[in-house]
């Protein structure tokens, strides 16, 4: 519970510098313990083996998702097609990080879209990680499947759209091995 008041913080944190207003943007609850009490009221300063940049990385990945999800949303609202716009769904929030993509939305003619986003602060070729996972869920709904790119997000946001096979548009580099 500590250590997640501690990332709710951190996320707090974040989108502040970032200019993000919270009752807007983010619906932040907490929620209570047996005992009535809110799993932060207790808190005390506890060390946690979390490497900073993967909190800050988590946190932008988050901002960039919710902004994906009311793009998706006002997309098809401005579509006429509300119904799809009520089933628009942020799989990575609710169901966790493994589906392979973070938003299940739909094109106006009714079609699946599963979008996975890659948001970063750099330029719009700044590097970015894309699990085994994600590869192959893009290859298998490769008419699906697709990656928003979000770039430069804390200062002027701007994205694109990335289509499989994800290797015709970037070099995909392993930087990580299982032994």
């Amino acid at each position: 519970a500590a250590f997640g008041c501690f990332l709710a913080g951190v996320l707090l944190l974040l989108l502040f510098f970032l200019g993000y207003s919270l009752s807007r943007e983010l619906p932040f609850t907490t929620t209570r313990s047996h005992r009535g009490r809110s799993p932060c009221s207790s808190l005390r300063q506890v060390q946690q083996p979390v490497h900073a940049g993967a909190v800050e990385r988590r946190a932008l990945g988050r901002a960039g998702e919710e902004r994906v999800l009311a793009h998706e949303r006002a997309a098809l609202k401005s579509a006429g097609r509300d119904d799809l716009a009520r089933k628009v769904r942020w799989v990575s929030e609710e169901d966790g990080d493994g589906a392979g993509y973070d938003i299940s939305s739909f094109a106006p003619d009714g079609r699946p879209r599963l979008i996975e986003v890659k948001t970063t602060n750099g330029w719009e070729r700044t590097p970015f990680h894309i699990s085994r996972n994600e590869l192959a869920v893009a290859e298998e709904r490769r008419s699906d499947w697709s990656l928003f790119r979000l770039w430069n997000f804390a200062r002027e946001p701007k994205a694109f759209e990335l289509r499989p096979p994800l290797d015709a548009h970037v070099s995909l580099t392993a930087t990580s091995f299982q032994a």
